[in-house]
Formats: structure tokens, C-alpha cells, sequence
């Protein structure tokens, strides 16, 4: 027996959230950022979005990605 097929309603992608900004005066961040900016002049969005999660994940303690206020 054979079932009729249907396709999936297609997915909903939402923003990409905003680059993440180096901490002031860290040379791992500054790195990764000219790093970001080279990628992204080359049109390479996975290496733009590799050095973004490098940047976040790079520990510093907690800070606010978002200035507005809460």
C-alpha cells in the first residue's frame, strides 16, 4: 500500500545574532578579529562565523553582548 508523500513546511531561520566585539587590550581577540574581517572581505561566512564562536567562547568572564538595558 502506498502512502501519499507530503513535504515538510519549509524551516524558519531566524537573524544571525550580532558579531561579538574583541576585549579591549587581548591580542587572542584582536587576532581573531582581524582573522574575522579578512574572512569576511573573502566572501568566506563559515570562517567569519568560526572566528565569532572562538570569540565568545574566549574566557574572560561574563559580559554583555546587548548595551541596551535590561
Amino acid at each position: 500500500m502506498n502512502s501519499p508523500t507530503t513535504m515538510d513546511p519549509a524551516p524558519v531561520l531566524g537573524l544571525l545574532p550580532p558579531d561579538p566585539h574583541p576585549v579591549a587590550g587581548c591580542e587572542t581577540c584582536l587576532r581573531l578579529a582581524r582573522k574575522r574581517q579578512v574572512a569576511r572581505a573573502a566572501g568566506n561566512g563559515s570562517g567569519v562565523s568560526d572566528c565569532n564562536v572562538l570569540i565568545r567562547a574566549h574566557p574572560h568572564g561574563p559580559r554583555r553582548e546587548d548595551p541596551s538595558p535590561a
